[in-house]
C-alpha cells in the first residue's frame, strides 16, 4: 500500500483522462475532474483532498457556475481558501470552525472581485470513522452502504431540491425538469449560507462520493450508489465515468441529460 498523502491534492481547470487513486490515513480515495466534452472553455470545477492530521481529512468540490463570469476563478478561490484555513489550524480549533472560516473567507474574496462570479461548494470532514458535511448549492454528496442503501443524501439548495424534499415532485420528473439547474444558494452571494450536516459514523465498506452536479444530472442517485458501493474503487469509478459520459452525449429516456464539467471525489474507509 502506498504511503498516505501528506499535502493537498488539487484539480484546477483539469482535463483528466483517468481517475487518480489516493491513499489516506483513514481510508482510500479516488479523484477525477474533466471539462465538458462539448466545450473548449476552461473546466469551471475545482476540487481538493486535504490531509489535516493523522486522523482528519477534508474533501472539497466546487462547481463554478456556468453562465456567470469567472466561474472557474470562483471555484479556485473556494478550494484555495479552505486549504489555507486548514494549513493554519491550531490544536485548539475545531475542524468545523476551520472549514466555515475558509468558506466565509472565500465568499468575501469572491464578492471583492466584483465580477459577479459564483460557485457551489460541497465539503466533507472525515475524522477517524466519522463524517460531517457542509455545502451551499446543488453539488452532490452521497453516502452509500455496501448493500446499496443510501444512508445520507443532503437536499439541494434549489427549487427542485426543495420540491423533492417535501414530496411535491418525483425523481423522474425532477430529472427532466427544465429548471433543474436553478439554485438558490451559492458562494459569491451576499445571502450565502452553509448547511451543516449531522455527524455520521461510517460502517465498514461505506462509500462516500462528492461531485459536481454533472454526475446527478446524468445518473440517478441509486445508479451512482450501485456503481460505487462494491468492487475496487478504481474499477467502480471508471464504470461510473463511462456511463456518465455516455449519457451526456446521448438522448436518454426519463432524464434531461446534458454535457457539463464533471468532477468528483470518492472515499471508502479502511476495513
Amino acid at each position: 500500500m502506498n504511503n498516505p498523502i501528506e499535502k493537498p491534492v488539487t484539480r484546477f481547470d483539469a482535463r483528466d483522462e483517468q481517475p487518480e487513486y489516493l491513499t489516506l490515513s483513514n481510508g482510500e480515495a479516488v479523484c477525477f475532474s474533466a471539462r465538458s466534452p462539448t466545450k473548449d472553455t476552461p473546466n469551471e470545477d475545482a476540487l481538493a483532498v486535504i490531509p489535516v492530521d493523522e486522523q482528519t481529512t477534508v474533501m472539497v468540490v466546487a462547481d463554478g457556475m456556468g453562465g456567470m463570469p469567472a466561474g472557474e476563478q470562483a471555484a479556485r478561490v473556494i478550494v484555495e481558501s479552505i486549504i489555507d484555513a486548514c494549513k493554519t489550524k491550531t490544536e485548539q480549533q475545531l475542524i468545523r470552525d476551520v472549514i466555515l472560516t475558509g468558506i466565509d473567507q472565500a465568499n468575501a474574496r469572491i464578492l471583492d472581485l466584483k465580477t459577479g462570479s459564483g460557485s457551489t461548494v460541497s465539503v466533507v470532514e472525515i475524522s477517524r470513522n466519522h463524517i460531517r458535511t457542509y455545502y451551499a448549492g446543488d453539488s452532490l454528496i452521497l453516502l452509500t452502504s455496501s448493500h446499496g442503501t443510501i444512508k445520507h443524501l443532503p437536499m439541494s439548495h434549489s427549487p427542485i431540491g426543495y420540491a423533492l424534499e417535501c414530496g411535491a415532485i418525483e425523481q423522474t420528473p425532477a430529472m427532466e425538469h427544465t429548471e433543474r439547474n436553478l439554485i438558490s444558494n451559492y458562494v459569491g452571494s451576499h445571502d450565502m449560507y452553509i448547511h451543516i450536516g449531522p455527524v455520521i459514523e461510517l460502517a465498514p465498506q461505506d462509500t462516500l462520493i462528492i461531485a459536481s452536479d454533472a454526475l446527478s444530472d446524468n445518473l440517478y442517485e441509486q445508479e451512482i450508489s450501485d456503481f460505487i458501493r462494491t468492487g475496487t474503487m478504481l474499477e467502480s469509478v471508471n464504470e461510473m465515468i463511462r456511463s456518465c459520459r455516455h449519457n451526456m452525449l446521448e438522448t436518454m429516456p426519463n432524464r434531461r441529460c446534458h454535457p457539463d464539467d464533471f468532477s468528483f471525489i470518492c472515499f471508502r474507509q479502511h476495513s
